[in-house]
């Protein structure tokens, strides 16, 4: 099954997350199909950035994503354009 999930990149005590697509299969830090976005909690505000076109199609295609990127990827499609950018 393919997943979407994210994976724990940085240092000790400061977290830095990549959210990709992968194969539930495989380790987290193992083989991934294509990258969608990143996360960066430490920031403030908190730095978010997920391509909503990319998440779309893999769901699209049968994609499930984690219960954690599901809550990110909800509060991406709340958040008004214009603080997107």
């Amino acid at each position: 099954m393919v997943r979407i999930r994210m994976t724990r990149l940085g240092t000790t005590k400061k977290p830095f997350y990549r959210i990709m697509v992968a194969d539930s299969r495989k380790a987290t830090s193992g083989c991934i199909i294509e990258q969608v976005g990143h996360y960066d909690p430490r920031s403030e505000p908190k730095n978010l950035k997920l391509d909503l076109a990319r998440v779309d199609h893999w769901i699209s295609v049968g994609a499930q994503p984690s219960e954690t990127v599901a809550r990110l990827i909800k509060k991406v499609r709340e958040t008004p354009a214009e603080v997107k950018a």
